[in-house]
C-alpha cells in the first residue's frame, strides 16, 4: 500500500471544480512537469527510479497486477472488465489499498461490472472503431450516478477536455505534454 502520505486517487479526481487530467508519464521528469502544469495524477505503465521524489501527485498504475502496483507505490490500478479473472484482480486491489479502477469498453462489459463488482470508478475506454467521444458519451450515460468516470480519449486539444467535463467525465489520461493548456492554464503560484 502506498504509504508515502499522498491523496488517495480517487479523492483526487472528485474534489474541486471542473474536469481532472491524468498524465501517463515514462520518466520522473515528466511526472513532476505535469504536476507543475496542474495535473491531479499521473499513469504509469512500469516501475520508474525516482518518480516519488519527481512528485506527490496520486498513481494510476494502467498495467493490471496489483501486487506490482502496490510494490511501485501506486495508490490506484486499472483492470480491464474482460478480464477473466476480474473479481480477483478487483478483491486484490481493494485488499492491498488500491482504488480500483474497472476499464469497460461497451455496455455490456458496464452493467456486468456493476453487478458483479459494483465499483466506484470506471475508466471509459472507446473501442477502435468509430468516434472516441461518442463512444465514451454513450457509455457515460450508463454510468450511475455516484460513481467517478475517466476517459480513456487521450483528448488532443482544450476543446475535447471542456466536451468531456460538460458531459460530467471526471477525468481524462493523456500523454505527457503540455498539460496547462489543457487543465485551462498553469495553477497560480502559492
Amino acid at each position: 500500500m502506498s504509504d508515502r502520505g499522498a491523496r488517495r486517487f480517487s479523492q483526487a479526481i472528485s474534489e474541486g471544480d471542473g474536469i481532472s487530467v491524468i498524465v501517463e508519464v515514462d520518466d520522473p521528469a515528466a511526472a513532476q512537469s505535469a504536476q507543475e502544469q496542474g495535473a491531479e495524477a499521473i499513469g504509469l505503465r512500469s516501475v520508474l527510479a525516482g518518480i516519488h521524489d519527481a512528485t506527490e501527485l496520486p498513481i494510476l498504475w494502467l498495467a493490471a497486477s496489483p501486487s506490482d502496483a502496490a510494490d511501485a507505490g501506486a495508490d490506484a490500478l486499472v483492470v480491464q472488465a474482460r478480464d477473466e479473472q476480474v473479481a480477483e484482480l478487483h478483491r486484490t486491489a481493494l485488499e492491498l489499498g488500491l482504488d480500483c479502477v474497472i476499464g469497460v469498453a461497451t455496455e455490456d462489459e458496464l452493467e456486468e461490472s456493476l453487478e458483479r463488482l459494483d465499483p466506484d470508478i470506471f475508466l471509459l475506454a472507446a473501442e477502435n472503431d468509430g468516434d472516441p467521444l461518442e463512444q465514451t458519451f454513450d457509455l457515460l450515460s450508463s454510468v450511475p450516478a455516484g460513481k467517478l468516470a475517466i476517459a480513456s480519449v487521450h483528448a488532443a486539444r482544450r476543446e475535447h477536455v471542456v466536451e468531456l467535463e460538460r458531459a460530467g467525465i471526471d477525468a481524462v489520461i493523456v500523454g505527457a505534454r503540455d498539460v496547462a493548456e489543457l487543465v485551462g492554464g498553469a495553477p497560480p503560484q502559492v
